[in-house]
Parts: C-alpha cells; structure tokens; sequence
C-alpha cells in the first residue's frame, strides 16, 4: 500500500444559510481545498462523498454525483458513502483506501449538509414495522435524552458536578472566538451556561450541539504527486472504520441491549480509535491534539477514558488542570468541536481533518497546539457507525 497525503484543505463556514443550496456550500469547500493544493478540478480522478440526508439535490444520497455536474462532468467515478454522522469520516477512510491501492493518485474527499430545525429524526417513514420509528413514538427519547441518561450514570459513578459539564462549553465557545468557521464565536461564562434552558437534566442548552448546515473537503493524493505540489505534506497515519459490537450496551434494535458492567457504551468509537492506532503504531502518548465528536459536554469527559487516554474518573481533572486546553497534555477540541459549530451531520468528520490538518501546519492562529505533529480525529454516526484518523506532519 502506498504513503496518503493530504494536500487541500476546504471548508464553508458553519451556521444556518437559508439563501444557499447544499451545492453551494460543497462548491465553497471544494474551490478552497483545489486552491489549497495548488490543483484544477481536471486533476481530481475520483470522488468520495458523504451522502446527505437531508439537503435536497437529487436526494438517494448522490451528493458526490451533484458535486460532481456542478464543477463540472470530467466522467470520474463518484464513491457515495452513508454512515450517519460518520459518513465524513467513513468517507475519508474510502478516498485514502482508493489512493493508497494504487487505483487513483488523486482524489476529492467531500461531505455538505443543510439540517432541518428540531431534533435530528432518524426515520423518513411512519410504519410500525420500522424499528426507528417505533424508537421514536414509543420510547420518546431524542439524542439529548440519551446523552443525558449517559451524563447521570457518570455522575452516579464518578461524582461530575454540573458546573463541570458547564466549564466544557465554557472552554469551547472560548477556543472558537478563533475560528472563522465556527458558528458560534462568543465567549460565555458558567454562570450563562447553567442559565441557559434545561433540555434533559442534567444537560443544558449550551452543553448541546444544535443543528447546523455547513461544508468540508480535502484533496488526498499519492506520495509521489505531493512531493511535487508541497513541501509540507500531511500524511495519513491511520483511516479506520468500525461498527457496533452487540454487548456494549446501549440498545440498537427491539431487543434492546445484553447486560453488561461495562461503561465503554460506544464500542464503534472506541475500535475505530484503537484500529487507528495500531495502524499508526502510535499509542495516546503520542497524539498531541484530538478532534471528538462532542454533541454534547459529556463526550469530552467519557471518550478520552473509553480509548484509554485516561483512567476512569480522571477526565474532571485532566479539564480542570487545563490539560485538555491547546496548551495543555491532551488538547481536546481546539477547534470549538461539535458544541461550536453545530452539527451538520455528513460534513463532521471532514470539518475534523480540516483542523488536523490545519493545526499539523502550525496555521491555527490563536488555538494552535505548540509544536503539533500527531493529531487524532473521531466520528460516531448513527447505526452504530464510527471512524478514527491520524494525521501526521
């Protein structure tokens, strides 16, 4: 298998655009990241899309394909990928897959997504015979529900105060004041954050990603083609992709959830981000940022202890330390994640490795992690998808 890198880097700022289509935002991402690399949209040879769910276009999930008439149709092959919120991710794994066999020395990895107000709803359909749908009318519990039963165990088990939860979005809105392409990019205080409304105790407004429509791209390419283009190349460490295991405990269909002790609930995160790094041959001491998935303040706090970054209960200390700030041990979330941008589902994983790639550059301004040379970035979708990636410089 061959060396991946990275050579463009595209993004369309994250927030709510009425007046703009789902194509537009991708055509944003993809001029930016084709300039990035010093490269025409000629030179891409194939395309690998995170199919929206919700955008419109031609719908059926041929994001890729629309991507590809709007610049302009050269006759390339177009990879459409679905994962939920991992799609970005799973589809990055699928442009570096196509790069690293041989099979193409150039191609566009590209996710875009316009999200609809309200919670995210998991089912198109309104049949009994749906499982999701049945999910949704019977049991009632949207995705703040479920982070919020997840955030009280924790506080069952390891005493995590509410402020604790609040200095987590305290400390992201702070980092995004300095990033162009976050939404929301004002500092707030604690005591804002516990004023604001209580969606599922004990998780608060501000402690919640909302819905938000944005766009990512990145051009990958061979070896050879980056030492041409660069002298500063990101290269793929590591691209996994993961699915569910049946006993990690979270119910996923009818017949609900096998018992367990553990408190690893997502296994698709966690195999995703271990795979990683055994490909990388590179163990949490040596990743020197992480971008996670946080929908929620919790995530900051479960995630780095379910991979192994941390022992359990440790992550309140390692926030309070200051170790997860850019300057601190395990910067998590230089960027102003999930909590900062909002979600726009397929293009999450992309916004991701933007950042990485952003910050393995030493480009990230007033968030820069000193001196970074190993980042990690994660993706947790629906259907028990995940993802996890490792850049280098």
């Amino acid at each position: 298998m061959r060396d991946v890198a990275v050579v463009g880097l595209g993004m369309h700022p994250w927030g709510k655009f009425a007046e703009k289509s789902v194509q537009q935002l991708c055509r944003v991402a993809v001029d930016a990241a084709l300039k990035d690399a010093g490269v025409a949209w000629r030179d891409i040879e194939a395309v690998a899309a995170a199919s929206s769910r919700f955008s419109g276009g031609r719908g059926w999930g041929l994001n890729g394909n629309d991507v590809v008439d709007d610049m302009g149709a050269t006759g390339i092959p177009v990879y459409n990928l679905s994962a939920g919120c991992a799609a970005g991710g799973n589809a990055f794994n699928v442009g570096t897959m196509l790069v690293a066999s041989g099979q193409h020395d150039m191609v566009l990895v590209v996710g875009g997504e316009k999200m609809p107000k309200g919670f995210i709803q998991t089912s198109g359909v309104e049949e009994t015979t749906d499982p999701e749908y049945l999910r949704q009318v019977c049991i009632g519990v949207p995705g703040p529900t479920f982070w919020a039963f997840m955030c009280r165990r924790r506080m069952a088990d390891y005493g995590t105060t509410e402020e604790q939860l609040a200095k987590i979005a305290v400390k992201a809105r702070k980092l995004a004041v300095h990033n162009p392409n976050a939404r929301f990019r004002k500092e707030t205080t604690i005591a804002e954050v516990m004023g604001s409304a209580l969606v599922s105790y004990p998780l608060r407004l501000f402690e919640i990603c909302p819905v938000s429509d944005g766009a990512a791209a990145v051009v990958l390419c061979s070896a050879e083609k980056a030492r041409r283009l660069t002298t500063r190349p990101i290269w793929v460490a590591a691209s996994a992709v993961a699915t569910a295991r049946f006993d990690d405990g979270i119910p996923r269909g009818l017949a609900g959830a096998v018992p367990t002790d553990r408190r690893a609930y997502h296994s698709e995160a966690a195999a995703a981000v271990k795979k990683a790094m055994a490909q990388a041959g590179i163990g949490p001491d040596g990743i020197d940022l992480v971008e996670l998935q946080d929908n929620t303040v919790y995530y900051e706090l479960s995630f780095p202890e379910e991979w192994g970054f941390c022992e359990p209960g440790e992550a309140e200390h390692l926030l309070e330390s200051g170790a997860t700030l850019p300057t601190g041990r395990l910067p998590i979330n230089p960027s102003g994640g999930f909590i900062s941008f909002g979600e726009a589902t397929t293009a999450q994983g992309l916004f991701q490795i933007c950042e990485l790639g952003w910050q393995l550059r030493g480009e990230a301004g007033e968030r820069q992690v000193p001196d970074a040379k190993v980042g990690l970035a994660q993706t947790l979708g629906l259907g028990g998808n995940g993802s996890g990636t490792i850049l280098k410089r």
